[in-house]
């Protein structure tokens, strides 16, 4: 039997968390008198909460002390966690389980890649952490996507060589790191925006049982 290795990254993949993060950014730049808006938001996607924050201070012209950023990178999470403590699996979108069971029945090795350092607290929150054989989170690299390492430790853990990984990712940053770890990378989302992927599906209500075959045999 053919096995692939399926890593998944978590945010606008399994569930949709980037709101959460959008709602504390957006209180954290208005206390700064920072106007922050959704399509800035999108550029935060995949991105460090250092790289983020500096970029919503550049974004307002802003210098703020290094006590300051470390203290504002604090609240921004405690806000962003407390958000996620109301979740639960009513956030999942749609069918994720049906994928990911359909993966297990066929004994398919799956890890979550993802940058969210959060993320081990989400899958539980939602009741997806038992579908995973391994989780590779924002704790376990040192390089943020697109440096391929996040999917490379998932392969490695999953005992499956590179190019017979499967990435879903829902971000630029994301879909180029697949594509330089030579694994194959699938968009989810919009293919205006993810046209580096090999393949892009505006959900996984697209994604049919006969092309999760398709990659399994290929």
């Amino acid at each position: 039997m053919n096995k692939k290795g399926f890593i998944f990254d978590l945010d606008g993949v399994i569930v949709d968390t980037a709101k959460y993060h959008f709602l504390a950014w957006q209180r954290l730049a208005k206390s700064l008198d920072i106007d922050f808006t959704e399509e800035e938001n999108e550029q935060l996607k995949g991105v460090s909460r250092v790289h983020s924050l500096e970029k919503i201070l550049a974004w307002g012209n802003k210098t703020i002390s290094e006590a300051q950023f470390t203290e504002l990178m604090g609240k921004k999470n405690e806000e962003y966690l407390s958000y996620i403590a109301e979740m639960s699996s009513d956030e999942i979108l749609p069918d994720v389980p049906r994928v990911l069971e359909t993966l297990i029945e066929k004994q398919q090795p799956i890890s979550l890649g993802s940058a969210s350092k959060n993320a081990r607290i989400i899958l539980e929150r939602v009741a997806l952490k038992k579908h995973f054989d391994a989780i590779v989170d924002g704790n376990d690299v040192s390089k943020a996507k697109p440096d391929p390492e996040v999917f490379l430790i998932a392969a490695k853990l999953l005992n499956i060589k590179p190019k017979d990984c499967i990435v879903f990712e829902d971000s630029v940053a994301g879909v180029e790191a697949a594509n330089t770890a030579n694994m194959i990378s699938i968009g989810i989302g919009n293919e205006a925006v993810l046209g580096d992927a090999q393949y892009v599906f505006k959900d996984f209500t697209e994604i049919s049982d006969d092309f999760i075959n398709k990659l399994i045999n290929n």
